[in-house]
């Protein structure tokens, strides 16, 4: 455990530290509160000195956005290609990030966030970080996108093609985008989900909320495994199964991505973007080296029954910055012995892909996420 120290007065103090996205242990840390300047806190936390804020909870969080307006006056950068354009991106976010989250705050014993106006965020750190380990600093960022998850959980997303919400878990990619559940949705079932309706089986891998699984199971699949590596998202799929009373037909299985045996659909919507995840929400994003693609390629014949189809969704945008073309996709496809029957396409509708300003606006906007059919 990492414990960060402090000194308030004459007292040392200290308690144990916690980052989501694993942020190092802050070498210097020091007090600050409602004297603070955005100006002075923006330079130290740029130097790497932590600031521990036991002012008014309110000033902390205009803190933090001055401090981001003083990150944003820095000169635009520009790029020769989409590729470079993407990494200098997630350069100046990664930057971005390192600097707001020297503002650290305390939570005491039982989650408790004792600052003048703070609300009451122990149910909140409960659901993301589980029963409380005594005193504990965390960055000021990283509590408000817990507070914001907590608001999800209890309010939900709607999603369309289910007529009903789906309540996202703290770290857990939540279903924003409706095209890629629009496709599962709405592309044909395949003929061996049909012959035999009763014994019809379905995997979900990589289920996230459980979205998808919902999806296939009020199309009439009768039995859908789960999957996904994050116990998070396992407990977030097994919750919305309840939710929406299908829990006799949603098996949610243990880590991993292939459950035992076959089945006469397989599903999986794997991270768009060839790269590291920098936290856990990320995760859902960013798939490193395109590992878990080409693992559902790789292990999808094994796993379908006799006329059964896999259903990869997949958008482009990678293809647009420059990070995978579309030849090694259809080169993966054929290694792992797979053959494409059909390719459904939809362009995005969220709001990025419309957004000017947005420096990786021309990828965006050309966008498409396809539906792949594939069988062995």
């Amino acid at each position: 455990m990492s414990t960060i120290h402090w000194t308030t007065g004459h007292t040392h103090q200290s308690a144990r530290w916690h980052s989501e996205n694993a942020a190092p242990l802050p070498r210097r840390t020091v007090v600050a509160d409602d004297r603070m300047k955005a100006n002075d806190a923006y330079r130290q936390a740029c130097e790497g000195t932590a600031l521990l804020w036991q002012g008014d909870f309110h000033n902390a969080r205009q803190l933090l956005q001055a401090m981001g307006r003083r990150i944003d006056r820095k000169t635009p950068w520009s790029s020769t290609s989409p590729s470079e354009s993407f990494h200098l991106h997630r350069r100046s976010n990664s930057h971005r990030a390192r600097v707001l989250g020297k503002l650290l705050v305390l939570l005491d014993d039982d989650h408790i966030l004792a600052l003048r106006r703070a609300p009451d965020v122990r149910q909140a750190c409960f659901e993301a970080y589980g029963p409380p380990k005594g005193p504990t600093v965390v960055s000021l960022r990283e509590l408000l996108g817990v507070i914001g998850a907590h608001q999800w959980r209890l309010n939900g997303v709607d999603v369309p093609a289910l007529g009903t919400r789906i309540h996202p878990h703290y770290g857990v990619f939540a279903p924003v985008r409706s095209e890629y559940v629009d496709l599962v949705a709405h592309t044909p079932l395949p003929p061996a989900t049909l012959r035999s309706p009763d014994t019809s089986t379905a995997f979900d891998l990589g289920t996230g909320t459980g979205v998808l699984a919902a999806v296939l199971a009020r199309r009439g699949i009768n039995r859908v495994v789960a999957t996904d590596i994050s116990p998070r998202a396992l407990a977030c799929a097994k919750e919305n199964a309840h939710r929406l009373a299908l829990t006799d037909r949603i098996e949610v299985s243990s880590p991993g991505l292939f459950p035992e045996g076959r089945a006469d659909l397989i599903v999986c919507n794997p991270p768009w973007l060839p790269a590291h995840p920098t936290s856990p929400i990320e995760q859902g994003v960013y798939d490193p080296d395109s590992t878990m693609l080409h693992s559902f390629l790789a292990g999808l014949s094994a796993h379908l029954r006799s006329g059964g189809e896999g259903w990869l969704i997949l958008s482009d945008l990678a293809e647009h910055l420059g990070l995978r073309t579309r030849q090694q996709l259809l080169d993966a496809i054929q290694a792992a012995h797979l053959r494409v029957v059909d390719k459904i396409d939809a362009k995005p509708r969220h709001p990025r892909s419309k957004d000017a300003t947005d420096p990786l606006h021309a990828a965006r906007s050309a966008e498409t996420t396809s539906l792949w059919r594939l069988t062995a």
